[in-house]
């Protein structure tokens, strides 16, 4: 077998946002782990959803991509008189 083939496997203190802290094992080189979930925040514990506004992003595309209403009404004509 190889040596030094797998990584160090060294006790890790991982801070949650509410404060809590646990001590687990990892291949991580720091000591302390902060994180920014739990189980108060996260949405799969809390049943809160967010929902994504389709129509919120078709609008933020047209508006970095400058276009408007208009722009695409006129693509629309000149498909037709092409035909």
């Amino acid at each position: 077998m190889q040596d030094a083939l797998h990584p160090e496997y060294n006790e890790v203190t991982i801070e949650l946002a509410d404060g809590t802290e646990m001590t687990t094992r990892s291949t991580m080189e720091t000591d302390t782990y902060e994180t920014e979930i739990d189980s108060t925040n996260h949405p799969f514990y809390t049943g809160r959803r967010q929902f994504v506004d389709t129509a919120g992003r078709v609008e933020k595309f047209n508006r970095r991509y400058g276009l408007t209403d208009d722009d695409e009404e006129s693509e629309e004509t000149e498909e037709d008189t092409d035909e």
